[in-house]
């Protein structure tokens, strides 16, 4: 029930994510600054986008992080219904669906970059994901966005989404940009509107908690 992309740009990670289940990001969506960026999908288990990420954080292999969490014992019992990808700092990302992964699934790896989805219109969607982000211009966040409406133009999910999110990492300790529509008819051009406003002040807001006495005012009541 759930299209998603993970990017490396330089230094930063980013993911978008959209799905017809209520607050997609929320569950699926991993970052971690300086070590990579996962994506747990499917039937869900949120756990494993935080140990995909730990165990790369330990060697740097994304290949190898992937192996290692589906090949755990401990979660044998349930992984042929999990779909993850996840992206470290260098080479291809990775992907695994498992046998029980819900309607027609696919994805697909470039440097730097991993789509993945199930319940699919079709198994060119996350070609779609990947073509339509290393073409777009503008921020990172931007082209993610881009990637997401490209994807639904396409065909996207079997049936309507109606929850997506967009997150980037960079080289401070916290997501620099975290959007979120939890549910909604149109959550991929809500997620725009919202980037829309916070792109102009993403950097601003990163200055206030790295030197707030720099930071602007944005005039808000009661600020003085």
């Amino acid at each position: 029930m759930t299209f998603s992309l993970v990017v490396r740009d330089g230094d930063r990670f980013g993911i978008a994510v959209s799905s017809s289940s209520p607050a997609v990001a929320a569950r699926c969506a991993h970052l971690t600054p300086g070590v990579g960026a996962a994506a747990s999908q499917n039937i869900t288990n949120p756990a494993l986008g935080t140990e995909l990420l730990a165990r790369l954080d330990e060697h740097g292999d994304a290949q190898r992080a992937l192996a290692e969490v589906v090949g755990a014992a401990g979660n044998a019992p349930t992984i042929e219904f999990r779909q993850l990808t996840v992206l470290g700092r260098v080479g291809p990302g990775h992907a695994f669906s498992g046998a029980e992964t819900l309607g027609t699934h696919a994805s697909a790896t470039a440097d730097g970059a991993v789509a993945a989805g199930n319940m699919l219109s079709g198994t060119h969607i996350p070609d779609v994901l990947l073509d339509a982000y290393f073409t777009a211009g503008g921020e990172l966040e931007e082209r993610l966005v881009a990637a997401l409406r490209a994807a639904v133009a396409a065909g996207g999910e079997e049936g309507p989404v109606h929850s997506a999110g967009l997150s980037v990492v960079a080289d401070v300790d916290w997501r620099v940009t975290d959007l979120r529509v939890d549910w909604a008819e149109d959550p991929i051009e809500r997620l725009v509107a919202h980037l829309d406003v916070w792109l102009p002040q993403r950097d601003d807001y990163v200055r206030r908690g790295l030197d707030p006495a720099s930071a602007p005012s944005y005039g808000v009541p009661g600020d003085r």
